[in-house]
């Protein structure tokens, strides 16, 4: 049996983690066609729904959860097409990623200097 690596709150994305987020996967790979952003943008339940994502994937795309997303087997590589939709900083996904306020992502990862 192969060992199993684990990283303290941060989930794996393995062969069951990409199972599990088949669908979210799916749906944010999916934007990646003028049409389908378009959809997202004009109705995102109705097109979230196209890919039958569960009641718990919606909401955290509608919430811009990223790391829920993450958690519920969703790829950040797939995922990233979601905030080109928005747009979304992805200094803003690394804070969610990391559980940091934006500001303290940048300043502590970054080295920028803070707001304020």
């Amino acid at each position: 049996m192969p060992e199993q690596h684990t990283i303290p709150d941060t989930p794996l994305f393995d062969r069951a983690g990409s199972i599990r987020g088949y669908k979210i996967n799916k749906m944010a790979m999916a934007l990646g066609q003028p049409q389908n952003r378009e959809a997202f943008k004009t109705d995102e339940e109705a097109y979230l729904d196209r890919f039958g994502l569960t009641p718990e994937e919606k909401a955290a795309v509608m919430s811009r959860d990223w790391h829920e997303m993450v958690r519920l087997g969703g790829n950040l590589f797939f995922i990233l097409k979601i905030a080109a939709v928005d747009p979304t900083p992805i200094t803003q996904i690394g804070a969610a990623q990391a559980s940091m306020s934006h500001d303290d992502f940048l300043y502590e990862r970054l080295g920028k200097k803070r707001n304020g």
